[in-house]
C-alpha cells in the first residue's frame, strides 16, 4: 500500500516536472527566436557577421522545440503510465543533457576563438560606420544604444574610432553616443576626448558578465539538476508500470460455468 501510494506521489510529480519542462522548452524556443530577429541589442550586431551566433539560434530554436515535444510525451506517459512514452522520454532527455554538457565544454574550449570573432566583428563595424549610408544602419544605430547606455566608446577603447574611414583627416570628431551626458546618440559630433567615455564596450560586457556570472551558472546547474531528477523519476516510474495492467486494457480470464448433467 504504501509502495502504489509512492509511485502515485512519483507519477505526479513527474507529471509536473514535465510540465514546467515543457514551459522551459517554451522559453528556449522564445529566447532563439528572439535572437533572430532582434534588431536593438548587442545581439544584433554580431548578428549579421558572425555565422556562429546564426548557428546558435538555429539550435537554440531545435532544443526548444524537440523539449516542448519531450514535455508533452512525458505529461502523458507520466499520467497514463505508459511504458513506451517513458521510455522514449528518458532516451531523449539523456541524449539533451549529454548536449548541454558537450556544448558547454565546447564554449569553455572555444571561448578566446569566440572573442577574436566578436572582436573581428566589432572593428569590421567601427571602421566602416558611416550614418549617411544605409547599408548597415540597424546594427550601427544598435552599437550607438550600446554605446550610449553602457557609457563606453569604441571597442577596447576611444581611440578605435581613428580607424574609421569617415573620419579620416579628422580631429576632435566622434560618434555622438561616445559623449559623456550626450542628448543625440546617432551620428558624428564634434567633441574632445576628454568628454568621451575613456571605457572601452569590451571592459563593460566582460564587467556585466562578471557581475552576473553567478546567476547564470546557477541556472546551468539548476537546469541539469531538473534534468537529472527527470531521468531518475522516469526510470523508476517506467520499472514499476511493467508490472502494473491498466484496468481498461486488462485482459479479464472468462469464467466457464460447468454445465449442468445432462439428464439421461
Amino acid at each position: 500500500m504504501a509502495s502504489g501510494g509512492c509511485m502515485k506521489v512519483i507519477k505526479y510529480f513527474l507529471f509536473l516536472f514535465n510540465l514546467l519542462f515543457f514551459i522551459l522548452g517554451a522559453v528556449i524556443l522564445g529566447f532563439g527566436i528572439w535572437i533572430l530577429v532582434d534588431k536593438t541589442s548587442f545581439i544584433a550586431v554580431l548578428h549579421g557577421s558572425s555565422s556562429s551566433l546564426k548557428i546558435g539560434s538555429y539550435i537554440l530554436i531545435a532544443v526548444g522545440g524537440v523539449t516542448m515535444i519531450m514535455g508533452f510525451l512525458g505529461c502523458i506517459g507520466a499520467v497514463n503510465e505508459v511504458r513506451c512514452l517513458l521510455g522514449l522520454y528518458f532516451s531523449f532527455l539523456l541524449v539533451i543533457l549529454l548536449a548541454q554538457i558537450a556544448a558547454g565544454v565546447l564554449i569553455y574550449l572555444q571561448r578566446e576563438s569566440l572573442k577574436t570573432e566578436m572582436s573581428g566583428v566589432i572593428h569590421e563595424l567601427i571602421v566602416n560606420y558611416n550614418p549617411s549610408d544605409t547599408v548597415n544602419a540597424s546594427s550601427e544605430a544598435t552599437w550607438d544604444y550600446i554605446q550610449h547606455n553602457l557609457q563606453c566608446c569604441g571597442w577596447i577603447s576611444y581611440q578605435n574610432w581613428t580607424e574609421n574611414h569617415s573620419l579620416a583627416n579628422k580631429t576632435n570628431v566622434y560618434p555622438c553616443s561616445c559623449q559623456k551626458n550626450a542628448t543625440i546618440s546617432e551620428g558624428f559630433c564634434n567633441s574632445t576626448v576628454a568628454n568621451l567615455h575613456q571605457v572601452g564596450c569590451v571592459q563593460q560586457v566582460e564587467s556585466w558578465l562578471q557581475d552576473n556570472l553567478g546567476i547564470i551558472l546557477g541556472v546551468c546547474v539548476g537546469v541539469g539538476v531538473t534534468e537529472l531528477i527527470g531521468l531518475v523519476l522516469s526510470i523508476c516510474l517506467c520499472g514499476t508500470s511493467k508490472t502494473k495492467i491498466t484496468p481498461k486494457y486488462q485482459n479479464t480470464k472468462k469464467t466457464h460455468r460447468p454445465l449442468p448433467n445432462s439428464v439421461e
